[in-house]
């Protein structure tokens, strides 16, 4: 609904991952570096640990990284680590397309099969990597599983190339005293940090220049709103921005201020989450992620992604476009009164009758 308004081809502030939005901050080029690191020559088998706050871009450079990993690799990617170590080594093997059947629930079958394979691939020239998302999740035994995964070796190198990726709690985790060996093994660690406050200028102009438009509607003030409400967090970032264009849209407002950004992050944050809080509310950011996504289904019927798009009927989201009309219509009103164009209501005879 309010593309046209701002002369979009499409929406600029989506949460759903898309590779031509990807911003590259110096920080996010530094963590795609220590990864690819990892799977290079450098890496030299081992773990490469990469964590981050909820929304810093963990899942985006994972996506870069799987683009541009060599020609040579295999990959092995695990997005739900929630596993016994029996199910995380099937999921890898599976992964590797390597049959399991007569093998399930069995570790040293599944072992085995692994090592042949590894064994296989090494004489081939071939390296392989395995990739943990959301690795705070994994039990203490399946990290010791993963950790034994790496004496898998010849006389010269490992055979398997481990990336850990992760939110902070990944890292307490680490340093428990049980999985030292594991911590040991490490040969590269970064942390992803968030946006500040010029690159967050930059990762405005950059979707909204992708998405087709001309102009960032956002003032200087508004911009230094959306830095610090979302903490320069890209995921609340788009949140906060993209609620601040329909908002502005429903004023019949080309240009977004200040004001407009405070109402767009109270109508669509935790009262918890402020810019001095942000990196303590790991949990919360979550939260705000799930109701961003319900949030733009719900706002699905108010916004069109282009000329003959048919609008979402969830009624919810119908009965948020024709609030939002009403609204500009509303303002249209006000402001031909303003003008002389259209005659207001006669207070003096409102207060005679």
């Amino acid at each position: 609904m309010y593309l046209e308004h701002y002369g979009l081809k499409e929406a600029p502030f989506s949460i759903t991952p898309d590779p031509r939005f990807v911003f590259l901050s110096e920080r996010h080029r530094d963590a795609l570096a220590h990864l690819l690191f990892g799977i290079g020559q450098g890496g030299g088998g081992g773990f490469v640990q990469l964590t981050g706050e909820v929304g810093t871009g963990k899942t985006t450079l994972s996506r870069l990284l799987l683009e541009q990993i060599p020609d040579n690799t295999r990959v092995a990617l695990v997005l739900n680590p929630r596993l016994s170590p029996e199910e995380l080594l099937e999921t890898i093997c599976e992964e590797l397309h390597l049959p399991v059947e007569g093998r399930r629930g069995s570790i040293k079958a599944l072992t085995d099969a692994l090592n042949a394979y590894l064994l296989d691939a090494y004489a081939q020239g071939l390296r392989v990597v395995l990739i943990i998302d959301e690795a705070q999740n994994l039990s203490t035994p399946a990290l010791e599983q993963v950790r034994l995964l790496t004496n898998l070796e010849t006389h010269t190198q490992k055979l398997l190339q481990i990336i850990l990726l992760g939110q902070p709690e990944l890292r307490d985790l680490l340093a428990r005293p049980e999985l030292r060996q594991l911590a040991q093994r490490i040969t590269a660690r970064y942390h992803l940090t968030p946006l500040d406050a010029a690159e967050t200028t930059g990762y405005l102009r950059h979707r909204y220049r992708v998405a087709g438009g001309q102009h960032l509607p956002f003032d200087t003030a508004a911009i230094a709103r959306l830095h610090r409400h979302s903490g320069g967090v890209p995921r609340l970032i788009n949140v906060i921005a993209e609620r601040a264009l329909l908002g502005g849209y429903a004023h019949d407002d080309t240009r977004i201020d200040a004001r407009t950004v405070d109402r767009a992050a109270r109508e669509t944050l935790a009262p918890a989450i402020s810019s001095r809080t942000w990196r303590r509310a790991g949990p919360v950011l979550a939260a705000a992620g799930l109701a961003a996504a319900a949030l733009v289904t719900l706002a699905a019927g108010m916004w069109s992604r282009g000329p003959g798009t048919p609008r979402a009927s969830d009624a919810r989201g119908n009965a948020g476009a024709i609030a939002v009309s009403h609204r500009r219509e509303e303002v249209r009103r006000g402001r031909a009164r303003g003008r002389g164009g259209v005659a207001g209501p006669d207070r003096r005879r409102r207060r005679t009758e």
